[in-house]
């Protein structure tokens, strides 16, 4: 008798489960170098064309993005930054300069430990070849890597770099910025239950239609496991991890996240996330609590009553902070 109702269980949780799917509408898309995500709840009664267009509307506005502010593409507007504001200012729209003080704001916070103008000595790692610039050129490199060589003028609406070799990159911060423009999107269609990632980054709306959202935090050293799950609702995190572009070399492992003090790999974490109101700032901040490491990015977001942090240390021990410490 218990097997047969543990069949029927499943039986009816596969049939209400099919039901609740009919007014779900989600779609899969690459973008900004990742996998972004759309999902959100829809009356039955309302057209499907409804939902198509607001999907469509949410992939438009990340590629719009990606054409903004990817270093990668040559027309964007970051890229012109980086050509042009070492020798003169380059005016730039409303949005990047919101975002650019956006990023001088977390870099004033964590006191340079977020800092776009890592990418001074960033790009010259390819991952994907195996390759890291030697010593010398990161040390030559470092003259560069300062946050505050970013000068804004918001009267012209403008930046410039104080150095000649400054180089900014958006990667730690313009998907969260993405993912607050999409769910402004739906919010404003009258969404009141959503989804929107991208890579690391997810914003939730509202709830499951009576449940949290359940997000589950990647295992850093086991593919296709996760080490947590978090209940959510109403909420944005980022996760950054030394897992997601790297290569490892004479046993030390290479990776994205840079240290703007040393111009190397941050490896006193393998694994932090964020959780917030405010996907831009949860973005940023996931980054900078990287490369603080553990004692020194727990103790800031500990002072930060509006961000939670799940760290995960060398050792693969997962560290919470006071907000999220049960009694």
């Amino acid at each position: 008798m218990g097997k047969i109702s543990a069949v029927i269980i499943i039986m009816l949780f596969t049939l209400s489960s099919h039901s609740a799917l009919a007014q779900w509408h989600k779609k899969s898309f690459k973008v900004m170098g990742t996998l972004a995500h759309v999902e959100f709840w829809l009356d039955d009664s309302v057209p499907q064309a409804t939902a198509d267009k607001l999907i469509l509307a949410v992939e438009q506005e990340m590629q719009r993005i990606d054409q903004t502010m990817s270093p990668y593409i040559a027309t964007s507007e970051l890229s012109a930054i980086n050509r042009d504001a070492a020798t003169k200012p380059v005016i730039i729209s409303k949005e990047l300069f919101d975002l650019l003080t956006d990023a001088h704001n977390v870099a004033v916070l964590t006191h340079g430990m977020f800092d776009i103008t890592y990418a001074s000595i960033g790009y010259q790692y390819d991952y994907r070849k195996h390759q890291k610039p030697d010593q010398t050129t990161i040390n030559n490199a470092l003259k560069a890597i300062n946050y505050q060589a970013v000068t804004l003028d918001k009267s012209s609406s403008s930046v410039r770099f104080t150095h000649a070799d400054v180089k900014i990159d958006l990667g730690g911060i313009a998907k969260g910025h993405a993912v607050k423009n999409c769910i402004a999107i739906l919010k404003e269609a009258g969404i009141e239950h959503a989804l929107i990632s991208a890579g690391g980054d997810t914003t939730l709306l509202g709830d499951r239609i009576g449940r949290p959202w359940f997000v589950g935090i990647k295992h850093p050293r086991a593919e296709d496991k996760t080490a947590v799950q978090l209940p959510l609702s109403n909420e944005s995190i980022s996760t950054s991890g030394d897992y997601e572009r790297y290569f490892i070399e004479d046993g030390i492992r290479y990776h994205h996240i840079i240290n703007p003090k040393t111009g190397d790999s941050a490896r006193n974490v393998v694994s932090v996330s964020i959780i917030g109101k405010n996907p831009t700032y949860v973005d940023a901040l996931s980054t900078a609590i990287f490369v603080m490491g553990l004692q020194q990015g727990m103790a800031l977001i500990n002072e930060l009553p509006e961000y939670e942090a799940i760290i995960i240390d060398n050792q693969q021990t997962l560290h919470v902070s006071t907000g999220l410490q049960q009694d």
